[in-house]
């Protein structure tokens, strides 16, 4: 996520709780931390694992639970595309568009901000009557690393790291 440390994050996740009147529970602290030191998004049934570790008695709710309060706080983005969730870098300004930049190949998602796209939305849906909550806009494709990776011509010389690499599907008519 971002290089700051968790507790770091958390804190600053606690101190907007608490301008905004709601509890950031322990558990709830707990499911942030685990999203944020996973390198990738997460999906709801992976975290339950990690949690089962330090809370055997963890079931699903629990985590959607916690999931669903940190989506309303805008502190994490839900992935619809594959069904993970990530850690949001600007939390702190909870109704921006964000795009997420998602590799197809090792699951990395990259938040990038999309003002001008956001400003065509909100124009858009205040013209057609539509009350914004917020926008997440998913491009897919290859993180700059897998780019490198299926792009390299001496696998068996270079420093990277070729192990469960996807070759790319080419489309139906082509060579």
């Amino acid at each position: 996520m971002q290089p700051c440390s968790a507790k770091k994050i958390i804190a600053e996740a606690e101190k907007l709780c608490i301008q905004r009147g709601v509890r950031l529970t322990a558990q709830r602290a707990e499911v942030l931390r685990l999203m944020i030191e996973h390198p990738h998004a997460i999906s709801a049934y992976d975290l339950l694992d990690k949690l089962r570790i330090s809370e055997p008695q963890a079931k699903p709710p629990t985590v959607y639970r916690a999931l669903d309060f940190l989506l309303e706080q805008a502190f994490i983005h839900r992935v619809e595309s594959n069904n993970s969730y990530v850690v949001c870098p600007h939390f702190d300004h909870p109704s921006h568009t964000s795009m997420l930049l998602v590799c197809d190949q090792c699951a990395s998602v990259t938040e990038k901000p999309a003002e001008g796209v956001e400003k065509w939305i909100i124009e858009q849906s205040t013209e057609a009557g539509f009350t914004l909550r917020h926008s997440i806009i998913e491009a897919h494709g290859l993180c700059q690393q897998c780019s490198a990776i299926l792009q390299c011509e001496d696998p068996e010389h270079c420093h990277h790291d070729h192990h469960n690499v996807v070759e790319p599907k080419r489309k139906a008519g082509r060579a």
